[in-house]
């Protein structure tokens, strides 16, 4: 069995130290766990402030994140997926999701493909996109890694497949305007729900979304629905709209009995 655990929580816009205080506190509370697993939200240090995430751009040799993320790994003895913090590489800024063994090792990085700018979200002006997908094999499972607009996207989860996944990672801060109507605002949780739904059953994964909630950003709200969704597509956990972690321990191998068995799996 496998134990993950998801991280949801509001962070406050350009304040890098309580973020990671919350950080520490909500994975403290799982500490009797069997951590093999932590996400942690996209924007989690920073919040989602043009701003704040341009200024903290990560130097993943020795920033201060990584250096919070490799001392957590270590100290809960667990891999980490880090939601995103900036990264700069030469003229571009990536939206850039780190993936931390048990050691504290930095042994993969997911930039941030699919850009979000549409309804008041202008990510695509101040971060560039990535354009290589990840699948690490760690000493559990296979992890393929996602960032929040990724999820709608089916056709980069199938590549994710290609190459072994087993349980695919969407650190995300998945928002609205916070002037939406109660319909709209109902709406868009329902897709969300239904997304991470899909992209489990159409692939046969364990798929783990980490999200932010609240007030998020002047004017938007983060949704909150962290969701730890199985392979047949059955909701195993849900932190709807409250600050907190979900955890469940993962069986393996149902997901590997059904590769080689049903059609969706087989793809090459």
């Amino acid at each position: 069995m496998a134990g993950v655990l998801s991280l949801q929580f509001t962070p406050k816009s350009g304040d890098k130290q309580f973020n990671l205080q919350k950080v520490n506190e909500i994975i403290s509370e799982y500490s009797d766990k069997k951590l093999d697993l932590v996400v942690i939200p996209e924007f989690f240090s920073t919040g989602i402030c043009d701003d704040a995430f341009i200024n903290s751009q990560e130097d993943v040799n020795g920033g201060e994140v990584v250096k919070f993320l490799s001392e957590t790994a270590r100290k809960y003895n667990t891999n980490i997926v880090c939601g995103t913090a900036s990264e700069r590489d030469g003229e571009k800024l990536f939206n850039t999701a780190f993936v931390l063994n048990r050691s504290g090792e930095l042994i993969g990085k997911y930039r941030k493909i699919h850009l979000y700018n549409f309804f008041g979200g202008n990510e695509g002006t101040y971060t560039d996109a990535g354009s290589d997908i990840l699948v690490l094999d760690l000493d559990f499972a296979k992890i393929g890694v996602s960032v929040c607009f990724d999820i709608k996207f089916p056709m980069l989860y199938r590549e994710l497949i290609k190459k072994g996944a087993e349980i695919i990672v969407s650190p995300s801060a998945w928002s609205l305007l916070a002037s939406a109507p109660a319909k709209e605002r109902e709406i868009f949780t329902k897709t969300w729900e239904a997304m991470n739904i899909c992209r489990a059953s159409e692939n046969l994964v364990y798929f783990v979304t980490s999200n932010l909630t609240g007030r998020t950003a002047p004017f938007l709200d983060s949704i909150g629905y962290s969701m730890i969704t199985g392979p047949y597509g059955e909701v195993i956990c849900n932190a709807k709209e409250k600050e907190t972690g979900i955890y469940a321990e993962l069986d393996m191998k149902i997901v590997r009995d059904l590769k080689g068995k049903v059609p969706v799996a087989l793809m090459e």
